[in-house]
């Protein structure tokens, strides 16, 4: 991934970047109005976000911890309409459910999008953990395991190779061939064990998002990663990444304190944490701003004028 753009931006060597998720609102619990979501898209870069990430979530289910269905709208369509509306900011999936999601369709749009929004399409992975959406489409969520391995090896020949000899469960290719095939190789983030083994993870993914942790914990995490991938790829950089939701006070010097999965405080705590994590190894965060109790362009503007400016010179000190 040396010679891709938005990876490159992204992903560097004891620096750390930040991203957004997707709907920028704070909505809770609630399911989300999708106000003004170009807008804050807009907003979020010109602030220095260096990605927005999209969830993939096709039912809503009440039962489940986050019943708020993502950001409503299909994961890879909505990246695409919002990718039309920004110039240069990332977009990521965190991630697409690929036993849920056929692989020579989900090769075909992501190859699509690729060729539309050069270099800026970051592809997380996962195996999915919504038993509704794997009811809803009939697809056993016991062999999601299975089912992530195949899709996997059925999409990485469709989209790479050129009239691939390709029979698997998934289907055959046979004399016929891919297009659009993309611009550039796109990165492949595994999204948590994946119902894989870590070997599997450090090896075949371009980089790990993890589940969030107290910074002593996510650094055994991030050191375990670093010292699998080497193993596989010696050369090569792969990244660290992690959400945490935030709830950004208004006084610039509320201390941190804990919220379920991340942090509330003042500015100048949230940069001492993300300081932390970048001390760590982690590259790259994405916020969630779905429980934050100021109106989400405040938090953008805190963001913009004063945050990511202290994590940039920490990341160049």
């Amino acid at each position: 991934m040396k010679e891709h753009k938005g990876f490159t931006s992204m992903f560097q060597k004891r620096k750390l970047t930040l991203g957004l998720n997707i709907p920028i609102e704070a909505h809770g619990k609630e399911v989300p109005i999708l106000d003004r979501q170009v807008e804050r898209a807009q907003l979020a870069e010109e602030a220095g976000f260096s990605c927005l990430w999209f969830q993939d979530v096709v039912l809503e289910d009440p039962t489940f911890e986050d019943p708020a269905t993502g950001q409503i709208f299909d994961s890879l369509i909505y990246l695409t309409y919002l990718g039309a509306h920004t110039k240069s900011i990332n977009l990521g999936t965190a991630a697409v459910v690929t036993p849920l999601r056929h692989p020579l369709r989900l090769a075909k749009e992501a190859a699509s999008i690729e060729r539309l929004f050069p270099e800026r399409l970051i592809l997380g992975i996962s195996s999915g953990d919504r038993r509704k959406d794997f009811e809803g489409l009939n697809v056993p969520i016991m062999k999601r395991g299975r089912l992530f391995r195949e899709s996997f090896d059925f999409f990485k020949r469709a989209i790479s190779e050129e009239y691939p000899a390709l029979e698997s469960p998934m289907g055959k290719l046979d004399k016929s061939n891919l297009v659009p095939k993309p611009s550039s190789p796109i990165p492949l983030l595994m999204t948590g064990y994946c119902q894989q083994t870590f070997d599997w993870i450090a090896e075949n993914g371009d980089g790990w998002m993890f589940y969030p942790q107290a910074p002593e914990k996510q650094k055994e995490m991030v050191a375990s990663y670093r010292e699998k991938a080497a193993e596989f790829h010696e050369d090569e950089f792969h990244p660290f990444i992690m959400p945490l939701p935030v709830q950004l006070e208004e006084n610039e010097d509320a201390p941190l304190s804990k919220i379920p999965a991340g942090y509330r405080g003042g500015r100048r705590a949230i940069v001492d944490i993300l300081k932390e994590y970048r001390e760590i190894g982690v590259n790259h965060i994405m916020f969630n701003l779905a429980k934050s109790e100021r109106p989400v362009e405040e938090v953008i503007h805190e963001f913009k004028e004063y945050i990511i400016p202290a994590i940039e010179e920490e990341n160049f000190s």
